[in-house]
Order: C-alpha cells, then structure tokens, then sequence
C-alpha cells in the first residue's frame, strides 16, 4: 500500500502490525503516537488578523468610492476575527508564520509529556519506547526510557526518517523507518521467553 494519509485506519493499521513485527523480536515497549498539533500557535493567527484588519483600513482609505464611516469599527473588528479564525484550520499558515526552533521545542515538550501520559514510563524493565508525531510541525520526536541502551545513538535515525517521511506524508517511509529499528533493538534489548507486551499497540493521540 503506498498510503498517504497518517489519519486513515489503513495507515494506523499499518503501523500497529508493524509495531507488533517489532516486539516479536525485542523486549522493548514501542508506542506510536499521532498528534494534529503540538502548540497552540496563536501569534501567527493574531498575525494573520492584524494583516486583514489593516487591508481594511487601507481600502477605508483609499477605495475610490465614499464609505460609512459608522460601519468601519464593526468591519474592522470583523476582518480582524475573521483572519485569526480562518488561520486556526490553515497548517501551511500556521508554519510558514512560526520558527522551526518554535515548532522543535513544541513538539520536544509534547512528547515527553505525552511519554508520562501514555504510561511508555512506567514498564518493568524501563524499555519503552515513544514514536511522536506531530502534524502541523512535521516532526517527529522520539523518546526513550533509561533501559534502553545507547538510546541516543539508537534513535536519532529514527527519529531523521520518520521526520522526512512525515513532511513528504509518506506512510511507507514511516514504516521503513520503523522497520530499520528493529536488527538493533533485537541486538541490543532481545526479546527473553517470559516477556510480556505491557502496553498497547494501537496508533493512538497523545
């Protein structure tokens, strides 16, 4: 399947089956979880209304034909609500108005938030695992727990592919890279006879 949609149970299934291939081969706890945004982003919606609320006062100005004055505080305040709503549903507004250190640090405090929230902190062996993914941003941040060996080093693949494959809504990219995880969690957290799957595999939100 050459999925494009992270939001379809297709895709979501996709990436369960592909989490259960994984725990086949390693005592590690691996979560994924989808999120639409990680940030309120309200400075680029009150940006957005700032700019149509001046458009406004520019053809108030300088439209060639008279108009009422008694209307235009109304007009103004509704061109400025206008494009601080409408910027709300606009992702590519949103990103292009907002710095990518912004939209890293969101999606960085979002993740170990959600790593507390989801339980991917509280198994036996300290080895979960928590795939973050973060729409609006097109990040994905990727935390471990302190039995996870060599974490870092483990991840930061991980954590490059899965973002490409997020920016250019490539499902099977996100599989991929999953799929590289594997060989070295086997190698470095193999699964033992008595291992148990501790938390769900399902795609879910943070």
């Amino acid at each position: 399947m050459a999925g494009r949609d992270f939001g379809s149970e297709a895709a979501r299934d996709r990436v369960k089956r592909k989490i259960a291939d994984l725990e086949k081969l390693t005592s590690a706890e691996i979560v994924v979880a989808i999120q639409p945004s990680s940030g309120s982003y309200q400075h680029a919606d009150y940006l957005v209304g700032f700019a149509l609320s001046f458009l406004s006062v520019l053809v108030f100005v300088f439209h060639p034909r008279a108009m009422r004055s008694d209307l235009f505080p109304l007009e103004h305040l509704v061109a400025f609500i206008f494009g601080a709503a409408a910027t709300r549903y606009l992702a590519p507004v949103r990103r292009l108005l907002s710095t990518r250190r912004l939209m890293t640090e969101n999606v960085e405090r979002a993740a170990k938030a959600a790593f507390v929230d989801l339980g991917v902190a509280g198994t036996r062996a300290r080895t979960g695992i928590l795939v973050y993914v973060s729409l609006l941003e097109r990040c994905v941040s990727v935390v471990a727990d302190s039995g996870v060996p060599e974490a870092e080093l483990l991840l930061a693949q991980l954590r490059i592919d899965a973002s490409e494959a997020i920016r250019a809504a490539d499902v099977d990219g996100f599989v991929a890279a999953l799929t590289a995880l594997g060989p070295h969690l086997a190698e470095a957290l193999p699964r033992g006879t008595d291992d148990e799957n501790e938390l769900p595999d399902e795609v879910g939100a943070a």
